[in-house]
């Protein structure tokens, strides 16, 4: 049984624009510290750098480009540095590919991403089947430098290139009976050795409550570092829910559906007990293997690196935090 350190019941939190971000006041109170000791100049160049950093991430000069302007959306940039690309596309967890973490990019290079189409189906008024072509094209492309927080206890942080899901899901018109959205993803052996296997039941699915995927945040991505998908990180389109653990962030995406009923997804059918549906981060309940107060950055393996503290819903609780007033987190882990 998932239990907590520490239970809590019935988290309130206040509305989110009256939040000061906690990164943002730390960055304040540093600026404060080096203008008292006449270090201005410093920190107004440390200033311009980190704003810098939050508007683009470099290239990486690996696939076709893929450029997003700076997104307006709150919470979308951290002023973090980005893992670095050769991590981030040499360390994953992609099943259909294997369990290792090499082998989603030893395995993933028979991914056939062109033809593509994903079904949008289910209790919306407008059913449609889209190619990647059309997705494409259906709202202008933002980058947004997001935490990753894996529930294995690592994290790094990605510049995706993407627009918020909220897009598609205005244009399809869900119906009163849409309460949760189910994403499907795609389950070809042929392609995909480890589609199969007994790891999990396939095809790969995950849900969200629909206010969840309607949060500006949750993002519908189709590339990162300013290239099109890697095929080992989700290729050709993929969710990002940046204040979830990583496995609710479905890869590949085939199918969209939207359901009145919470969808039975992969991990919670392969262990309930570890893998509840709400998957947010929470530092204050463990998994029963790994605890979840603490992270190791991807990058940052030195012998005398330490560990960073895991922030509440992946540090998004400012902009998140309203959707879970009053709902017991560590029973809806």
């Amino acid at each position: 049984m998932l239990l907590p350190r520490q239970a809590r019941s019935g988290y309130l939190h206040p509305v989110a624009s009256e939040i000061t971000p906690r990164a943002a006041y730390e960055q304040r109170r540093e600026f404060l510290r080096l203008l008292a000791a006449g270090g201005a100049g410093a920190a107004l160049a440390g200033w311009a750098q980190r704003d810098a950093l939050a508007q683009q991430a470099p290239r990486a000069g690996k696939l076709a480009a893929l450029p997003g302007a700076r997104s307006g959306v709150t919470g979308a940039s951290t002023v973090e540095k980005p893992t670095a690309y050769a991590d981030a596309t040499s360390y994953n967890n992609f099943y259909e590919f294997g369990t290792g973490k090499e082998d989603p990019a030893r395995n993933a290079g028979k991914l056939q991403t062109r033809p593509w189409t994903v079904a949008i189906e289910g209790e919306v008024k407008k059913p449609q089947t889209l190619g990647i072509e059309d997705l494409l094209k259906l709202a202008p492309m933002e980058e947004r430098i997001y935490r990753l927080r894996c529930v294995e206890g690592w994290s790094m942080v990605i510049p995706w290139v993407g627009y918020s899901l909220a897009e598609l899901i205005k244009r399809v018109e869900p119906t009163g009976n849409a309460k949760f959205v189910e994403f499907v993803t795609l389950a070809d052996p042929k392609q995909m050795p480890f589609v199969g296997s007994r790891v999990l039941e396939w095809p790969y699915v995950e849900g969200l409550r629909l206010d969840e995927a309607l949060h500006p945040l949750t993002l519908l991505a189709f590339g990162m570092y300013g290239e099109v998908l890697p095929n080992q990180n989700g290729a050709p389109v993929r969710l990002v829910v940046p204040w979830k653990y990583g496995f609710k962030s479905a890869k590949s995406l085939v199918k969209i559906r939207f359901v009145e009923q919470q969808p039975k997804t992969a991990w919670f059918k392969a262990a309930s007990h570890e893998y509840g549906f709400y998957s947010n981060v929470n530092p204050k309940v463990d998994h029963p293997r790994w605890s979840q107060a603490t992270e190791r950055r991807i990058g940052e393996d030195g012998i005398f690196q330490k560990k960073r503290p895991t922030q509440m819903f992946n540090g998004y609780e400012a902009q998140v935090g309203q959707l879970y007033a009053g709902l017991d987190l560590a029973k809806n882990f």
